[in-house]
């Protein structure tokens, strides 16, 4: 799945596609987080920032009708411990995965329809908060996957929880095993999908040399390897490395970098405010 956006949507774009990658055998880190730098974490830095939600605010969102909370990890993790309220919906919540990987249109976002019996199934209409989240010490998840597609389907109060698992157990707060099942609902009214946030395999052909292409899965598969899934081993053309653990601070909750450090680490790879990149 390849997009296309604007640098000043960087975290939302980035987040969005590394997360998405197939859980790859990523260590767990030792759990020395600065619980102060998870409580200081401040969204308002970043210019782009009405996906993100703090576990502070979450945690005091947690008895609300009003709020639809989903676990995008894989299952096994989610039935280990997972956020009281939240409902398991894997790594492929949103896509279509009918056939194997390296199918056309697999992995791709369901079409409009089938994506409304799917929120509708979980209990979300345009009401309604809906808050993804994933464990980024067992590896990458989906959940800023869901938020991009949810947003390309037109549905605005959707959020990602910053440093996920992690850092909402390293400022206190309780995990449970305990299953949630949803509460179906009817109504929810989904736009036309924004082809602008899509970069299709013609549009990255046609710019390869053209624009920077980022590769953000694991050195390992960059390099060709297999293990994660992948239907063939490598890399775009032309494509530059940047691992998605780059972008945060895994001594400080697996929070995101600053926007002044992303914006160093990406002009590193040649990509400045304003341009146009392709990630992946």
């Amino acid at each position: 799945m390849r997009k296309r956006f604007k640098y000043r949507q960087l975290l939302l774009v980035l987040m969005a596609l590394v997360l998405t990658i197939t859980v790859s055998g990523c260590g767990k880190e030792p759990a020395s987080v600065d619980n102060q730098s998870a409580k200081k974490f401040d969204i308002s830095v970043y210019e782009n920032n009405d996906f993100l939600i703090t576990p502070q605010r979450l945690h005091a969102m947690l008895d609300s009708e009003n709020l639809v909370l989903l676990d995008c990890n894989k299952p096994n993790i989610y039935a280990k411990e997972h956020l009281p309220g939240a409902i398991g919906i894997g790594l492929q919540g949103f896509c279509d995965i009918v056939g194997k990987p390296g199918d056309p249109g697999w992995g791709t976002i369901k079409n409009k329809e089938d994506l409304q019996g799917t929120l509708a199934s979980l209990g979300i209409n345009n009401e309604k908060a809906v808050v993804f989240y994933t464990d980024l010490t067992a590896g990458p998840g989906a959940d800023g996957r869901a938020v991009w597609q949810l947003k390309l389907a037109g549905l605005d109060n959707v959020k990602m929880l910053v440093g996920g698992t992690t850092c909402w157990k390293e400022l206190g707060y309780k995990t449970t095993r305990e299953v949630i099942q949803p509460k179906p609902v009817i109504g929810v009214v989904l736009k036309d999908y924004d082809q602008s946030y899509l970069a299709i395999k013609d549009y990255v052909f046609e710019n390869l040399g053209k624009q920077v292409i980022v590769d953000c899965r694991t050195d390992g598969e960059y390099r060709g390897s297999q293990k994660a899934g992948e239907p063939r081993g490598g890399h775009i053309k032309g494509a530059i490395h940047l691992e998605w653990q780059d972008l945060l601070n895994k001594d400080a909750g697996y929070t995101f970098k600053s926007p002044e450090e992303i914006k160093t680490l990406m002009a590193s790879i040649g990509v400045h405010p304003d341009d146009d990149f392709i990630v992946y």
